[in-house]
């Protein structure tokens, strides 16, 4: 038993009352989508894509779309006979002449960016090949606006760049695919942006006030006195901005501590540490225990 066509309002996600501009604007959007060049890991691009361009060639026609609201596909029981054929003659009349009017290849370029910039946004310059492929041609330049936030493989479209279209058909589009440096600092999440911070055993013990580097650069924070490792404190604003201007709104910077732990002991450390093992369990007086670790902290520090 063949299967079932989908109805074509369904497959371009339009309303049956849907104008000419919406319809046009739902299959451009689906065409990038699915395109198998866009697309080379998808195994069902090929065929919605195919499935996009047919339910448009009938759609974007006065007449065909007439006969379509009305009769429906061939074969699926809205008519009979000549009807049908009538319809199907129709479509293929429609698929015939676009055929003869082959739309160019869509070409795909790859733009390298930083942390930074794909956070803040950037201008890329880039050269991209002609869409002829003629060795005589020289490279096109061209401008790439990188919006701030742009996360890893955001595609950015430059309309009819592709490669020339064929028999008098469009050229096809130039898709900048983005593709963002790992950071030796920060990875990020949504908006947030992650890292993590090595601090003493005398710090994470007694407090401390450290730099930490941000997408903004250096800033002071407060480690309080007992601080565990695996902690995370939060920064507020320091992540990527959520749109363009000064004024965005921004994620946070999560830093989570780690605590470094000594390799190597002089004498004295290694007595001090065991007067502190000792003495943790005692119930000495506050006064006496920060003494002791005043004593810990500037001999694991020099």
């Amino acid at each position: 038993m063949a299967k079932r066509r989908r109805d074509y309002y369904d497959v371009l996600g339009v309303a049956k009352s849907a104008d000419d501009a919406e319809i046009k604007r739902a299959y451009r959007e689906l065409a990038r989508k699915f395109h198998p060049d866009v697309n080379p890991d998808r195994p069902d691009a090929a065929d919605r894509f195919k499935e996009i361009n047919e339910a448009y060639a009938v759609l974007s026609e006065k007449e065909t779309r007439d006969r379509y609201d009305r009769f429906g596909h061939p074969g699926d029981g809205g008519g009979i006979g000549s009807v049908v054929d009538a319809v199907e003659e129709a479509i293929g009349d429609v698929l015939r002449r676009r055929r003869g009017k082959q739309r160019g290849r869509d070409l795909r370029y790859t733009v390298e960016v930083t942390f930074e910039e794909a956070a803040f946004g950037c201008t890329k310059v880039i050269q991209v090949p002609d869409g002829d492929g003629l060795p005589t041609r020289k490279p096109r330049e061209f401008s790439v606006v990188i919006p701030p936030g742009t996360r890893e493989g955001g595609v950015k479209m430059i309309k009819g760049e592709g490669e020339p279209g064929k028999g008098g058909g469009a050229p096809g589009d130039l898709h900048v695919i983005v593709r963002v440096k790992e950071h030796d600092l920060f990875r990020r999440e949504g908006h947030d942006v992650h890292s993590e911070l090595e601090v003493s055993f005398a710090q994470a013990a007694l407090g401390a006030v450290v730099d930490v580097q941000t997408l903004d650069g250096s800033v002071r924070m407060r480690i309080p006195e007992g601080t565990q490792p695996g902690r995370t404190f939060r920064i507020r604003n320091r992540g990527v901005p959520r749109g363009a201007g000064k004024a965005a709104q921004r994620g946070d910077q999560l830093v989570r501590v780690t605590i470094a732990v000594p390799t190597t002991l002089t004498p004295r450390q290694r007595e001090l540490l065991a007067e502190f093992d000792a003495a943790s369990g005692s119930d000495r007086v506050p006064a006496q225990r920060r003494s002791f670790f005043d004593r810990v902290r500037s001999l694991l520090d020099e």
